[in-house]
């Protein structure tokens, strides 16, 4: 698990701080309307800065985990039944691993493992596609000479022909899907079934769909912030929207069990009690013994009477 995990950091190290992964460079047409939006500024300039984002993403499902985990673990009524769904681990003569700490760490683990992978998805993604930012030709600033674009429909195949700043012009080209909608969903939809699968007190049934929904709520915007500050076409963020709520359910369902215990107890049967039943459910067939003897019993009666 370690490796994985590992490796999973490594590979999305390299799509975000290094140029091992070339860029496609995808042609556009002339003068084309949905690639001439204005440009919105550097990324830290959003309504939404990617640090902000990034930061409440990993941070705040961790903390409504750990929290969430130990508030059930204080309760009396739900600790048995966490107790009774976790394995107790030896780790020597006198050591064991917490059924808690085992809960906390299995399920920020692995919604820290499915944020870098989302991440590599989306990386992956953009290098592979290439695909155009609605604000490409603001920036890219294309020179036109030698090409012929008396019309807007002439697709320009060559797409090294920008001008502009080539650090912008490459962000430029990486906007499907879009990062912050995959990242912001896959968060939200991971710590909304945490909290629909595992809280589960009395208390909780209006407050539960309110907090949940609010996170949902939260996600949904950051993608429409996208598409209204023209960084992404809704494409884009549709694209990333799937993307990120597909590894959540996947994560959910299939690796942690629905944020069930690794270990469930095994029903018992009920031991039926077949005192004052037949021993034997077939016809009875007499032996000849028994007749003869049940003859002989007869015979004497008669005598006697």
């Amino acid at each position: 698990m370690l490796l994985i995990m590992a490796g999973t950091v490594l590979l999305a190290y390299y799509f975000e701080c290094t140029d091992t992964f070339g860029i496609h460079i995808q042609g556009f047409f002339c003068n084309d309307a949905d690639l001439m939006k204005p440009y919105p500024g550097v990324e830290e300039s959003s309504f939404v800065p990617p640090l902000i984002l990034y930061c409440v993403v990993a941070a705040a499902p961790t903390a409504i985990i750990f929290v969430g985990e130990i508030s059930m673990y204080i309760m009396k009524s739900t600790r048995e039944a966490l107790i009774a769904q976790e394995k107790t681990i030896v780790t020597g003569e006198c050591c064991y691993l917490n059924p808690l700490i085992r809960r906390i760490i299995r399920f920020i683990g692995v919604f820290a493992f499915g944020l870098f992978a989302t991440d590599i998805f989306v990386n992956a993604g953009q290098v592979a596609t290439g695909n155009l930012a609605p604000y490409f030709l603001s920036v890219c600033k294309p020179n036109y000479t030698g090409m012929d674009c008396h019309f807007n429909h002439q697709f320009i195949a060559n797409g090294n022909i920008c001008t502009g700043n080539q650090v912008v012009v490459e962000r430029a080209r990486r906007s499907f899907p879009s990062k912050d909608a995959s990242l912001s969903v896959y968060s939200a939809v991971y710590v909304t079934m945490y909290i629909t699968s595992t809280i589960k007190t009395k208390s909780s049934r209006l407050a539960k769909p309110v907090l949940c929904l609010g996170i949902l709520c939260a996600a949904f915007l950051t993608g429409l912030n996208r598409v209204s500050e023209y960084r992404n076409h809704c494409s884009d963020v549709i694209a990333g929207f799937i993307l990120g709520s597909s590894i959540a359910l996947f994560l959910g369902i299939c690796v942690v069990n629905n944020f069930k215990g690794t270990h469930s107890t095994p029903t018992k049967q009920k031991q039926e009690d077949y005192r004052g039943l037949p021993l034997m459910t077939f016809p009875r067939v007499e032996s000849p013994l028994e007749t003869l003897s049940a003859q002989n019993h007869s015979a004497s009666m008669t005598e006697v009477t």
